[in-house]
């Protein structure tokens, strides 16, 4: 739960600050990092223990450095937290884009040409379809009936096509499965 106070061992702050047991000792008899009674013995409080080790790091990584050596330091400080958040960004689209929430353009355009070559294909068969059909009507009038109810038939046939978010699912399959063989052979050359 949050603002849960977290105790744990030496061993697990030196997993988790990725530092020697010597460091973390030295840093407890130096009194940057504190061990606080509890029930299961000494231990250190996470939060308090990684905000403590946070600031020394700082404090070590400022000492010496020129004032450009500070700007560099924090230009490659933000330009990390830039690329953290630009990565969070892409996982959560992808996430939007595996739950169905979010469509890629590309796939939008590959149902969206499906849709006009079937509207297309139904249109070059027009002339087929009606060419006898007009050339036996008895008057120019009865000829555009003829040629109005096969565009509605068009027209309905094409009322047909509605969202499916399974197609969508089935090209996003499709591209990850591709990526994944591509990502192998990549794999592979090395």
């Amino acid at each position: 739960q949050a603002g849960t106070s977290i105790y744990v061992k030496t061993a697990d702050i030196c997993a988790m600050l990725g530092c020697s047991n010597q460091w973390v000792g030295q840093l407890t008899s130096q009194g940057t990092l504190i061990k606080r009674a509890t029930p299961h013995g000494k231990m250190y409080e996470v939060l308090e223990t990684v905000k403590a080790y946070s600031e020394i790091m700082e404090q070590r990584a400022s000492k010496g450095l020129t004032e450009d050596e500070k700007k560099v330091e924090q230009t490659r400080r933000m330009a990390e937290a830039q690329i953290k958040a630009a990565r969070a960004t892409v996982a959560k689209l992808e996430a939007d884009e595996l739950k169905g929430k979010m469509h890629r353009s590309e796939d939008v355009r590959t149902v969206t040409e499906e849709m006009a070559n079937t509207l297309r294909n139904l249109l070059l068969a027009l002339p087929g379809r009606l060419a006898v059909d007009v050339c036996n009507a008895d008057s120019p009038a009865e000829a555009s009936i003829i040629i109005r109810d096969a565009i509605y038939e068009v027209m309905k046939e094409m009322s047909k096509f509605q969202y499916d978010p399974a197609k969508y699912e089935e090209l996003v399959r499709e591209r990850q499965n591709w990526e994944q063989q591509t990502g192998a052979l990549v794999d592979e050359s090395d």
